[in-house]
């Protein structure tokens, strides 16, 4: 699993690529989080074209960092998703809680 993170003005994208499982899933965790704690912007966008697989524990990252955002009053939202994650989250729901851009 590797994690980008860039500025597009006052919005911070995270792409990940790889797998979001189990295996990645305390790294991605705390990686996005010292980057939330970090810095100063007004939104944050998942870039997840190039995230091949997620599983429930990727769902959980996800979540956990949605309720994190919403603590400090930022939005999230989701782009590119590959065609595996973009099932994932329409199956899951995930699209009722966090906005596809």
């Amino acid at each position: 699993m590797e994690l980008y993170t860039n500025f597009e003005g006052s919005t911070m994208i995270f792409s990940l690529v790889g797998e979001l499982d189990e295996h990645s899933a305390s790294f991605v965790r705390r990686k996005m989080d010292e980057y939330i704690e970090n810095n100063d912007f007004d939104a944050v966008v998942l870039d997840l074209n190039k995230l091949s697989f997620m599983d429930s524990t990727g769902i959980g990252v996800v979540i956990g960092r949605y309720k994190l955002l919403q603590k400090k009053r930022k939005k999230m939202y989701v782009r590119n998703p590959s065609a595996t994650v973009d099932k994932i989250f329409n199956m899951s729901g995930m699209y009722g809680i966090i906005s596809k851009i």
